[in-house]
């Protein structure tokens, strides 16, 4: 459809039509494909940027093309910048929406279909969007040629050890009947259908991650003014590392001991019971023997605590709750007979799923303490000095000294037993035998010496972090390629028969059951133990889709290599990104996954770099209705529909000019009308200029050139900081200038508004590229301004021939001077003393201090 405008300059209607303009350029760049990174041969400098790929659930709205208009506005920078620049897109394909849809459409229904129907549209959108994508490296990770390294990665892992089964407490959808990542878990409930997640016991495959946490927690570091820094607490946090020792426990009746970790070693004489996790092994283990009674009691609390999430568990203010297991451990430095607990604030699989606990100093033990009447023991005075800093003395108005303690609690006061207050302070041990007067620190090289001597004991590091668990009990998905043998066995696929691929699923009744869908395609299932060639059964689950995205931005290097994941070379040439752009959503285990595979690849030798991403930029979230635009929930603006009318180049620059890039939009606020309004304008000074390419700019009003100059100055750090609505700010003001200098003196022939409508031109290109070509067009140029080489500003027209002038008195502006910009301090403190409006605010004050701080601020302040 066509848009007619008047504007305000002509008083006629123009001519400007974003839909035509759209069609007219998306058609040249598929036929001229400009966008293409440049092959081996390229001399130019590189640059990788890249968006975090989207899932083809229905078309895309506006939370998407936010993200992908930035992306764009980098990509086209770099380009203008000189540099060689691979900006590729693809399809995280796999995944439940694709087969919930495939459910929903009943009998004959293929996920395929839905999946690569979206794709297509998706496409289509990018396209209308103006996208500056390179299209020869597109891919789509649930293809054959995706999914086939994808396996080939999983038996790289098996083979060092890193991947592997295991029986484990997991997080159970019971509506989609799979498990679920911690990430996936809300409030308890489901991420994508809502139901009430449970704990279930299965055999799963993980990746062990926990192999590469040290590292992945001390290469933050390398990271730190690169990555936003709540994205790398997040991800330490999410690591957890913590230093302290394990201490063996004797359990009464039981030949092997127990074994927890603890971070506060030094608090050991102070330990008055033993909590273990309900849905251990261990717990299940000890409760084996207990009476009737125990049991009962036991299972009844189990079934309680399956049905909370980790994150519930470990919450802080619930009350506390338990079952007492009826056996004993016995303290290894007192001897003393501990009471064994089942509570649901120790994770099974945190550290060894058991804990000493030390009530007098962990609120969380003595939270449990006071709700069941166990005993607290204080074993650190926290009271007493730690160091040997020197006291203050301090004089009452007699000048006696006060006596320090006079108005300090004692330890007896502050009894965790009666207060309810856990000592977590620094002090001095007591009640600890040999440890006591000993500091904190000393107490625990101390006591890590004593467990040690008597091999009690030892000094060691435990992690929040935990396994990656890739196993999930759905249809479409990578198969895990490995096969069960019938003497039990588990062995790989030949890599010869790589990739295993899915069975049609028109076949199939893919509604979840508990078990994966594959398990019932009989005939896909039946194979051979490649050892013994006798019958043996596939794997029936399929790999988690986190698998797919950690290690994608490698295979854009080349997607259509049939013989390998990458290229090393490649990966040396492109790799790392260079800039990383999507939602913070990810921040935890997309990232964090896909630093550590890049990790277990440099130790196969096919990387040179140990970290994926080399600066990761979040953009807000987009609002409509106070919610994040979601499809499942029903609030969003479709990308599509919003491209025809008021255009696509309107709407990425309303998304840039909305506010900074990791601030949260409210779609109802962003003005897509007025965005147009301005594209017109723009657009109208390009066909008013009458001067030919070849005029000499320097000939040209200096006014006006200044004012483009600073922005070619100024442009290069806004966008590098991504202050994008800046620059979309800054363009505005000279399209005013221009539109100003072009209506009246120095007119339209003047070499200066040729220069402004060219630069114009040029940087619009990154946030409007359909409207910036059409001006390029109308300048006299040929195609295509988005490879155009930025220009340089002239120096001498940074120069500023007079600045403004703040003066201040006693903190407030009482006026300003126009004065040169290279004025002295003591010539604009003469000027501010001089200035009328100054001396009528003065008022016959006298003048006790001045700052000046030349050219720009001169502060009095009277007596």
């Amino acid at each position: 459809m066509s848009t007619t405008h008047t504007t305000a300059e002509t008083g006629a209607a123009d001519a400007y039509d974003p839909y035509a303009i759209q069609q007219k350029w998306q058609e040249r760049w598929r036929d001229a494909d400009p966008f293409r990174a440049g092959g081996a041969d390229d001399t130019r400098p590189r640059k990788y940027v890249l968006g975090m790929f989207p899932y083809p659930s229905g078309d895309l709205h506006m939370g998407h093309a936010e993200n992908y208009a930035y992306v764009d506005v980098v990509a086209r920078f770099w380009r203008h910048r000189g540099y060689n620049v691979l900006n590729p897109i693809g399809w995280d394909s796999f995944g439940l929406p694709a087969e919930n849809a495939a459910i929903k459409g009943g009998a004959g229904s293929d996920p395929r279909e839905w999946t690569y129907r979206n794709i297509d549209q998706h496409k289509k959108s990018f396209r209308e969007f103006g996208s500056s994508y390179d299209w020869s490296r597109v891919l789509h990770t649930s293809d054959p040629e995706y999914s086939r390294w994808n396996q080939w990665l999983f038996l790289r892992l098996y083979e060092r050890g890193l991947a592997y089964r295991k029986e484990s407490p997991v997080n159970w959808c019971p509506n989609d009947q799979t498990v679920l990542a911690n990430e996936q878990v809300v409030d308890g409930h489901c991420e994508r259908c809502g139901a009430e997640v449970v704990k279930k016991k299965l055999t799963q495959w993980y990746f062990k991650i926990t192999d590469y946490a040290d590292r992945l927690l001390d290469d933050l570091n390398q990271l730190e003014g690169f990555w936003p820094q709540k994205v790398i607490r997040m991800q330490r946090n999410w690591i957890g590392r913590s230093v302290g020792a394990d201490i063996d426990f004797e359990i009464e009746g039981r030949d092997e001991k127990i074994t927890v970790f603890s971070t506060r070693p030094d608090t050991l004489y102070g330990a008055t019971f033993f909590v273990v996790a309900p849905d251990s092994d261990l717990a299940a283990e000890l409760v084996a023997g207990a009476d009737a009674d125990v049991r009962m009691r036991f299972q009844a609390y189990l079934d309680e605590v399956q049905k909370q999430t980790d994150i519930e568990r470990q919450s802080t203010d619930r009350p506390k709750t338990g079952v007492f297991l009826g056996r004993y451990a016995i303290n290894p430095v007192t001897g003393d007979r501990l009471p064994i607990w089942a509570a649901d604030y120790v994770l099974a699989d945190y550290g060894h799923g058991a804990v000493m606990a030390v009530p007098a100093h962990d609120q969380r033990d003595l939270d449990f303490a006071r709700a069941f009447d166990l005993p607290v023991k204080v074993v650190v005075d926290t009271t007493a000095p730690v160091t040997g800093a020197i006291p203050v003395i301090e004089l009452d108005d007699d000048g006696v000294p006060i006596d320090p303690g006079a108005d300090t609690a004692s330890l007896d006061e502050l009894d965790p037993a009666r207060t309810g207050v856990a000592l977590t302070g620094e002090g001095r041990m007591i009640n600890s035998g040999p440890l006591d007067g000993l500091s904190k620190r000393n107490a625990i090289v101390r006591i890590i010496e004593q467990l040690q001597t008597a091999g009690t004991g030892r000094a060691a590091k435990s992690y929040r972090l935990r396994d990656w668990l890739i196993s999930r009990q759905r249809f479409w998905g990578t198969p895990i390629p490995m096969i069960h043998t019938a003497d039990g066995r588990v062995v790989p696929v030949p890599e010869d028969q790589l990739p295993l691929t899915l069975p049609d699923a028109r076949g199939l009744d893919l509604a979840p059951k508990g078990t994966s869908p594959l398990g019932a395609a009989t005939e896909w299932m039946q194979t051979v133990d490649p050892d013994t060639g006798e019958a043996a059964l596939r794997d029936a689950d399929t790999m988690d889709t986190f698998v797919d995205s950690s290690w994608y931005y490698l295979r854009f290097l080349d997607p259509n290599d049939a013989t390998q994941p990458f290229s090393p070379a490649e990966a040396d040439r492109w790799a790392p990104v260079d800039s990383y752009i999507g939602g913070v959503e990810h921040a935890i285990l997309h990232l964090l996954y896909a630093r550590f595979i890049t990790k277990v690849l440099f130790d196969m030798g096919l990387v040179e770099f140990t970290e994926p991403f080399s600066s990761l930029v979040n953009q807000g979230m987009v609002l409509l209705g106070g919610s994040k635009m979601s499809k499942s929930k029903g609030n969003l603006v479709e990308f599509a529909s919003s491209m025809v009318d008021p255009g696509a180049d309107a709407v990425r620059v309303a998304i840039a000019f909305a506010g900074p890039v990791e601030d949260d939009i409210n779609w109802e606020d962003v003005s897509t009308t007025g965005a147009q309004k301005f594209l017109a304008r723009a657009w109208r000074v390009a066909h008013d200029v009458t001067s030919a390419p070849e005029v000499t700019w320097a000939d040209g009003d200096e006014s006006l050139r200044r004012v483009t100059h600073r922005l070619w100055a100024d442009a290069p750090s806004l966008i590098e900081q991504t202050k994008f609505n800046v620059v979309v700010a800054r363009l505005m003001e000279l399209v005013n200038a221009t539109r100003k200098a072009i209506d009246g003196a120095p007119g339209p022939a003047d070499p200066a508004v040729r220069e402004a409508a060219e630069a114009i031109a040029m940087i619009l290109d990154l946030f409007a590229p359909h409207t910036a070509e059409e001006m390029w067009e109308a300048l006299g140029y040929e195609p295509f301004v988005g490879v155009v080489p930025w220009r340089q500003p002239d120096p001498t027209l940074l120069v500023e021939e007079s600045v403004t002038a703040v003066v201040q008195i006693d903190g407030k502006v009482r006026g300003t001077l126009t004065v040169p910009a290279r004025i002295s301090a003591d010539d604009l403190e003469a000027l501010a003393r001089a200035d009328e409006k100054v001396l009528r605010s003065l008022a016959g004050r006298e003048i006790a201090r001045a700052v000046v701080r030349a050219p720009k601020v001169v502060s009095f302040t009277t007596a």
